[in-house]
């Protein structure tokens, strides 16, 4: 029974592998993207296909990246703030993380 391994032994083994510390992070920001859209979406009192039809997406797109399924390009995130009547705001935040 010894050679049994739990979750968090799995986790910290694929965490050490190279690159997948990188691959979590842009999951990470794709997830809280999506959720943010998500957010000023229903907001809005939108449908999904609503805001693809005013960001001229499809509502497919849209729900892939309010699932977190895809890294946006820059254009996209415009599109979806002019959409949402915001203004994309992109800065670099302190790593809370680094010390």
């Amino acid at each position: 029974m010894s050679d049994r391994i739990d979750w968090n032994d799995l986790r910290d083994r694929r965490m050490a592998e190279s690159g997948a510390a990188d691959a979590y992070e842009a999951t990470r920001i794709a997830f809280e993207l999506g959720r943010e859209v998500r957010h000023l979406r229903e907001s809005n009192g939108w449908s999904q296909s609503q805001l693809a039809q005013a960001a001229g997406m499809t509502q497919s797109a849209i729900a892939r990246f309010e699932a977190g399924g895809t890294v946006p390009t820059l254009p996209v995130l415009e599109r979806l703030a002019r959409a949402l009547d915001r203004r994309l705001d992109v800065r670099f935040a302190p790593d809370v993380d680094a010390a």
